[in-house]
């Protein structure tokens, strides 16, 4: 049965991002800083790199097969300073924190299926191509989503979201909040009527600061600086609600503040909720593990179907087997605002998207160290960076074969 979107007359849907001083964030970063050094040096290098982060100290832990060599420890301390964490008095310092490295190589059975697809070991595949014949990392199911609410055909809420807390990064550098440390987050509530976004209802900032700054210095602050360059004046009104660091007080943050891991905020990751989540994170896992690969083909392919004008709202599920190359299902659901039936996209989808991995990786380029700068703000609708799974080059041959 088709799913149909919420149409009632008024609702709130709410998303939140974090920057990259959130110690998951961080986490985050030290994993894909990892994959990317390793990619670099070895395209087929194997990554599967957890961190984990508390007062004094990260530690990176996990799999890699790989011709490369990183000195971790150094790596480690690099992103850390990069993100801002580079004095005792923010908690958390870089250049002395505790390194911990306990990476060892992938489990062969793993390897078995990912290095050569049940299809290739018993000759089903089209052609013996290497990189066509990899079989899925892992099993899961994985989704995509796009809509018209934005430029970018991302959800309101999580595009707003995003752009915040990159602002408030952004601040910081520049040294326009000269109060501002690394770690923060955004919240962003919309109002919708029927369907469709109408206002922005309320904004939440929380951002790590000096201790000497006062409660109305980082109100003004953050209101002047970081939410009117960011939130269009055509979506504020009389009755918008901002809070600012609603506790009164956030100078302890960071890892010090809270304990960080890899793969703990996928819903910032993708659509802030409004789409599903297979649950499988992206960070430090190279492209053969259908958990990132999976989940950029889904948005590649969602995005598509609504650049190309077959919905409004488009929901791409793709499912695989560990060591089969071609997906088990895919699935597509325009919450009752496809042009055409749901079940002729999903022709549709067959014939113009190959989501075996191997193929994914070869049209998405995903053997490229690209991984650490996707670790913050979102891996989908990034209007600051150039992303293969963004674009929407199909979007024509849909619409014509589509008969639109």
């Amino acid at each position: 049965m088709t799913l149909t979107f919420n149409k009632l007359p008024k609702y709130l849907f709410t998303s939140e991002s974090v920057t990259e001083g959130h110690p998951d964030k961080l986490c985050d970063q030290v994993s894909d800083a990892v994959l990317d050094e390793l990619i670099r040096q070895d395209p087929y290098s194997r990554v599967a790199c957890e961190c984990a982060t508390k007062t004094g100290f990260v530690m990176a832990m996990g799999e890699i097969t790989t011709t490369g060599f990183a000195d971790f420890d150094k790596l480690v301390r690099d992103v850390v300073i990069g993100i801002g964490y580079d004095r005792g008095k923010k908690g958390f310092d870089g250049a002395t924190c505790g390194v911990m490295v306990a990476l060892a190589n992938q489990s062969p059975d793993i390897a078995l299926g990912v290095d050569k697809a049940k299809e290739a070991k018993e000759g089903e595949m089209e052609n013996d191509d290497e990189i066509e014949a990899i079989g899925a990392g892992d099993q899961g199911m994985m989704f995509g989503y796009a809509c018209t609410e934005t430029d970018v055909l991302m959800p309101m809420p999580i595009y707003y979201a995003h752009k915040l807390t990159r602002r408030l990064a952004e601040a910081r550098r520049a040294n326009d909040l000269d109060f501002l440390w690394p770690d923060g987050k955004s919240q962003v509530t919309v109002e919708y009527e029927y369907g469709r976004p109408k206002r922005i209802h309320t904004v939440l900032i929380s951002t790590q600061h000096t201790p000497d700054v006062t409660q109305e210095q980082i109100r003004e602050g953050v209101i002047e600086q970081i939410i009117k360059p960011v939130i269009p004046a055509e979506l504020i009104d009389d009755d918008l609600i901002v809070y600012v660091n609603p506790t009164g007080r956030f100078v302890v943050g960071g890892p010090m503040g809270d304990a960080g891991l890899t793969g703990r905020k996928i819903i910032v990751d993708t659509y802030g909720g409004m789409g599903r989540h297979g649950g499988g994170a992206f960070s430090g896992k190279d492209p053969t593990k259908v958990d990132r690969s999976g989940t950029y083909a889904a948005r590649w392919v969602a995005k598509n179907i609504v650049a190309a004008g077959l919905a409004d709202r488009c929901e791409v599920q793709v499912s695989y087997a560990i060591g089969v190359a071609r997906p088990l299902s895919v699935n597509v659901e325009t919450f009752g605002t496809g042009k055409i039936e749901d079940a002729r996209i999903v022709d549709l989808v067959n014939t113009h998207f190959d989501l075996r991995p191997g193929a994914i990786i070869r049209d998405l380029k995903l053997r490229r160290p690209i991984y650490q700068q996707l670790a913050a703000y979102g891996h989908f609708g990034r209007d600051d960076l150039d992303l293969t799974w963004e674009a929407t080059t199909k979007a024509d041959l849909l619409r014509a074969d589509a008969g639109l």
